[in-house]
């Protein structure tokens, strides 16, 4: 038992939220760099001859220079091991995201210099606030012309409501980027980027003397701005931190590798090692207990010559041997745990053992289905991961009747992975069914994978809805004779799905008929 306390206490569990293109797949790859995971970054948007990034692995993903998919990147830095839980940056793919960030015990919030806090990001900063995530925030892209460090600051404040407490602070206006001055470590760090920034910055320490003789004026400025900060008490304190009151800030530039050790360091020094989980009675699950798991991403078909399908799971407690057999909490079934790998993208290792914290890829998890629980001894569950509301839905039949068997085994495997949501009714029949999207991309990755992995070719029709309300037996009769207005049987779960046209058109039945159950689903914009 006190092996497991000692493991869990040097994991570091975390992922990387952002808004598209603020660089978070550069920052992943730069991070792995530093811990000596990899050798050379790649970059999504990088010069001509580099290497993609790692973790994007999909066709779709190098096309368009997007991740869409997950991934789980394990490392050791400074007798810490790290999980970097890899996750979709674009808006479309919230609900996957929404999933991963079940997974994690802390998140680095990623702005863009330039952009500061943006739709996305704030949208992905209040999941964690919902699920009282610390959050480190990490200034990317100094090394371009952006805005005020300070203007950041209060930008910060303001809409995550987190006071902005800077670890490092940048030397140098934005595009114009010499280096930090650490205030946690007492330093002042001077950059040098390497060729390509492909490789590690050169970092060199200065004294205050030599700052002002080679800085001049960007350090003189910094120097004042440091002063400020210190005297309106703008300083980290571990327990604002870990309460979800305060955010750390670093500021750097991931494709240069300006400032990404010291966010490696920030991750071993401050982070939160994994605690408790509270299990579906809200009881926590004490992490030297036997071991228990969530199931937090489902993936099909990442090595195209094995038409796998992988299982990430979090431990929550206990110690995982390779080759255990667990008991799926769902079904009550037992299931083998003989392949058990740390994936990120194609790059795969095998994994003999786990404790909390850690995250592990089971192989050939055919059963098994996000927010899942696994767990050895006395039984255990933790509560299910909820589904995002849907605001897009289109219907999807087969081009080729002769690939019907193909069509329907496609839908199932990419409603069990959680790429859309599949709602069937009566009225429609199966051979049409409607799929429902948090945003129109998933609707391409389905046209993709379809065509990809089941060699067969999909026609979407889109439909007019554009809102999703959970409902029940009794209200659906209803419901379903109103205009403007189905209700679906989700097949996940098999909860009642009310769809309406529009906004106007809910609150009329509302207003017509106010007995009726009409509930909000997560992360519904709308009241």
């Amino acid at each position: 038992m006190a092996a497991i306390i000692q493991e869990a206490a040097r994991r570091r569990t975390f992922a990387v939220i952002s808004h598209p293109d603020a660089g978070k797949s550069t920052m992943t790859e730069a991070l792995a760099l530093h811990a000596s995971a990899i050798s050379q970054a790649g970059a999504v948007h990088g010069k001509s001859g580099r290497r993609g990034v790692t973790s994007d692995w999909m066709e779709m993903e190098k096309a368009r220079g997007i991740s869409i998919t997950s991934a789980a990147l394990r490392f050791e830095y400074r007798g810490h091991m790290f999980n970097l839980v890899d996750t979709p940056g674009h808006a479309d793919f919230s609900e996957d995201t929404y999933r991963v960030l079940a997974a994690v015990d802390c998140a680095v919030m990623l702005l863009d210099a330039a952009k500061g806090m943006e739709p996305q990001t704030l949208k992905l900063f209040e999941v964690c606030r919902h699920r009282r995530i610390p959050v480190i925030t990490f200034v990317n892209k100094w090394d371009r012309p952006g805005r005020e460090a300070l203007e950041l600051l209060d930008e910060i404040e303001e809409r995550t409501g987190l006071k902005p407490t800077p670890i490092t602070w940048p030397i140098g206006t934005g595009g114009f980027f010499h280096g930090v001055a650490d205030r946690a470590a007492d330093r002042i760090v001077r950059y040098t980027r390497t060729p390509g920034g492909a490789t590690k910055a050169i970092e060199t320490d200065l004294t205050a003397e030599r700052a002002l003789a080679e800085l001049g004026e960007d350090w003189e400025r910094a120097k004042d701005e440091i002063d400020l900060l210190s005297a309106i008490g703008a300083d980290h304190d571990q327990k604002a931190f870990e309460a979800h009151e305060s955010t750390p800030v670093l500021f750097g530039a991931a494709l240069s590798n300006f400032g990404v050790g010291r966010l490696l360091d920030a991750m071993v020094d401050i982070a939160p090692a994994p605690t408790p989980r509270p299990d579906v009675h809200e009881d926590p699950r004490p992490l030297e207990k036997p071991f228990s798991g969530l199931v937090f991403k489902v993936q099909a078909n990442m090595d195209p010559s094995h038409r796998d399908r992988i299982a990430f799971v979090r431990v929550c407690s206990g110690r995982f041997e390779r080759g255990m057999v667990l008991v799926h909490a769902a079904t009550a079934r037992p299931f083998a745990t003989k392949y058990a790998q740390s994936v990120f993208g194609q790059e795969r290792a095998t994994i003999d053992e786990a404790y909390p914290g850690d995250v592990v890829g089971l192989v050939n998890a055919s059963a098994l289905r996000p927010g899942d629980t696994l767990y050895d001894g006395p039984p255990v569950e933790f509560p299910r991961i909820p589904s995002f509301a849907p605001e897009h839905f289109s219907t999807a039949r087969v081009r080729d009747s002769s690939r019907s068997k193909q069509f329907r085994k496609g839908i199932e495997q990419l409603d069990a992975e959680g790429v859309v949501q599949v709602l069937r009714s009566d009225v429609r029949g199966d051979q049409s069914p409607v799929l429902a999207a948090v945003g129109p991309m998933q609707f391409d990755v389905v046209k993709h994978r379809m065509g990809a992995e089941f060699n067969t070719e999909i026609l979407m029709d889109r439909l007019d809805f554009s809102i999703a309300r959970l409902t029940d037996a009794e209200s659906a009769p209803i419901l379903a004779r109103q205009r403007g207005v189905e209700v679906f049987t989700r097949s996940l779960d098999g909860v009642l799905l009310a769809l309406f046209t529009d906004e106007w058109r809910m609150r009329g039945v509302m207003r017509d008929h106010p007995d009726l159950v009409l509930n909000a689903l997560l992360a519904d914009t709308r009241g």
